[in-house]
């Protein structure tokens, strides 16, 4: 698809703006037409062929000029004219955590500082700590910027992997006969980043599914292409190695392709016990291949259940597996509502009837729309008056909908205090309020913790959003106890998120499982601020799998009125 490389373009042209200090809403408009085009489900081509593009809010009359163009050309003038006189690798360095434009700009200026390289060279020799600013903490966080940065290059998000892979299969199955084909690797164990993109593959004619794979219009470069396989790079940078295995392999390459490693030692050694060899061709018993053809085989031999793919990590599956006690993992079909989404109250694209109707069209119960506060001048957060027409509006829209329920809510800030950013006659008119911090992320961690604790308290508090606060790639965690936090969303019967955007996923699997040891119920949102964002729950749902949660360890399982009545439960309890 076309929507990723004219997202990467308009990323590029609000990074130059930013460089040359322009306008801020010229660059907040190319930022969000990039967020929506890298979310966009469908082909750009598709809707520009049908004429659509200002359809998409978010999409102007200038954007969708330069994105026909680019469909047409190849290439889009007004980018061409703002990098005549600044490099890709300059520009790139706007992606370092805790640099920022005004630092790059300087350094370009005063040590003609171009790529990566100059950069570092000015940190280590010393030249940097002469600029004004330039402390030892921002010397700490550029330095520790310049490390994400670099993993973040070595690694795409989860997002971002599934697109490709998908794309990938679909052009596939379109160019030539396959029998069987399915991703492996870390990206079937819904790991949150990913480096390479495993495929498997099965048909008749294995080297002309390798010719189809190694010519795909996504390919951008050849590394390998053999008989049986086939290895390409997209203009992304994008690694996929795809391998055609004779079928009645297949189930055995994708159990060992798929790994973890850890988890493929362990089993290695129960096959050893047992007198049995595994491979990517079969489990053998002497030199007779006993199973192979599905995946599931190579379980069974050993006497165990078959183990999901998300779990596959050495972290107690596989003595759960020998144990018959492995967990019924949540499902997609499972969640019966979105409980974190922005609509055109706040930053959102979309106003609340048009956010129900997609909910509705998703087979949804419910959704809860939870705009910004009114601290959150940035994000047009809505003050106590605008929070009030909303909840009039959100009543009159629900009686006449039906099969779909709004609940009203807001994501609400959590001050330095602790407090909440509204009053609570106001919060406890709402449905659902979810609380999260928006700034002070780099306080001590002990009033970092002390803020989220004291927020927790509050009876007319739900949900922690994104509770340590990382972007992957981007910025770290807070410096946040939170083994405290889960403790006390415990004690106080609050709800933690897993924040389904793309760049968050937060919290991470790990601490899904601590959550879970303290009975702590998980909220998931996609905290989708455009209703082609919503699909994201797909991800969330994803992390609470590789957390080893249950249908009953997620709030969105709950019909409406139960998940009314979990809330009204927290003020009962903290009264």
């Amino acid at each position: 698809m076309k929507n990723r490389e004219i997202a990467s373009i308009f990323e590029k042209m609000a990074d130059i703006l930013e460089l040359k200090d322009d306008n801020p809403f010229k660059i907040n408009a190319y930022i969000k037409a990039a967020r929506i085009l890298n979310d966009l489900p469908t082909d750009i081509e598709e809707i520009a062929q049908s004429c659509e593009l200002q359809k998409i809010p978010g999409i102007g009359k200038g954007t969708a000029e330069k994105i026909i163009e680019y469909l047409e050309t190849g290439r889009i003038t007004k980018f061409e004219q703002l990098r005549q006189d600044i490099s890709n690798e300059l520009i790139a360095l706007l992606g370092i955590p805790s640099l920022g434009p005004k630092t790059v700009a300087l350094l370009h200026k005063e040590f003609k500082i171009n790529n990566l390289e100059d950069l570092k060279q000015v940190v280590a020799d010393g030249r940097i700590t002469h600029l004004p600013g330039m402390g030892e903490k921002k010397i700490e966080n550029i330095m520790r910027g310049i490390e994400l940065y670099t993993l973040s290059k070595e690694r795409m998000l989860l997002s971002e992997a599934l697109n490709t892979a998908r794309e990938t299969i679909k052009q596939l199955k379109k160019s030539i006969d396959i029998t069987t084909i399915e991703a492996a690797g870390s990206l079937r164990r819904g790991k949150e980043t990913i480096g390479d993109i495993d495929i498997l593959a099965t048909g008749k004619k294995g080297k002309e599914i390798i010719d189809a794979f190694v010519h795909l219009p996504l390919a951008n470069d050849i590394l390998a292409h053999g008989n049986t396989k086939g290895s390409i790079v997209t203009a992304a940078g994008t690694q996929l190695d795809l391998r055609v295995v004779d079928k009645d392999s297949f189930g055995a390459a994708l159990q060992y392709f798929t790994g973890s490693k850890s988890h493929n030692i362990r089993l290695r050694e129960i096959a050893k016990r047992e007198h049995l060899k595994i491979n990517e061709y079969g489990i053998f018993s002497a030199k007779k291949k006993i199973g192979g053809k599905r995946e599931k085989d190579i379980y069974t031999t050993l006497h165990m259940d078959w183990i999901p793919p998300e779990l596959r990590e050495d972290r107690g599956e596989i003595e759960a597996a020998l144990n018959h006690t492995l967990p019924s993992l949540l499902n997609d079909s499972d969640i019966k509502g979105d409980l974190h989404v922005h609509s055109t109250y706040s930053d959102g694209a979309h106003s609340l009837e048009e956010i129900a109707l997609k909910a509705k069209e998703m087979g949804y119960q419910y959704i809860a729309i939870t705009d910004h506060s009114q601290s959150l001048k940035i994000a047009r957060g809505l003050s106590e008056a605008q929070l009030r027409e909303k909840i009039a509006e959100g009543k009159r829209i629900n009686k006449k909908l039906f099969g779909i329920k709004i609940l009203i809510g807001t994501e609400v800030d959590i001050k330095s205090d602790g407090a909440l950013d509204y009053s609570d006659t106001l919060l406890k008119q709402l449905d659902l309020v979810i609380g999260a911090i928006h700034s002070g992320f780099k306080q001590k961690r002990e009033q970092l913790t002390k803020r989220i604790v004291t927020a927790m308290k509050n009876p007319y508090l739900h949900i922690i959003a994104h509770p340590t606060g990382r972007l992957l790639g981007e910025r770290e965690p807070y410096d946040l106890d939170i083994n405290q936090v889960i403790e006390m969303a415990g004690k106080t019967g609050t709800a933690l998120e897993i924040n389904a955007y793309t760049e968050r996923l937060d919290l991470d699997d790990i601490n899904c499982m601590k959550a879970k040891q303290k009975g702590v119920k998980i909220a998931i949102g996609t905290d989708a601020h455009h209703v082609d964002q919503l699909w994201m729950m797909e991800l969330g749902v994803t992390v609470a799998r590789r957390g080893w949660l249950e249908a009953r360890d997620v709030l969105n399982t709950l019909p409406a009125e139960e998940l009314i009545k979990w809330t009204k439960s927290k003020r009962v309890r903290m009264h």
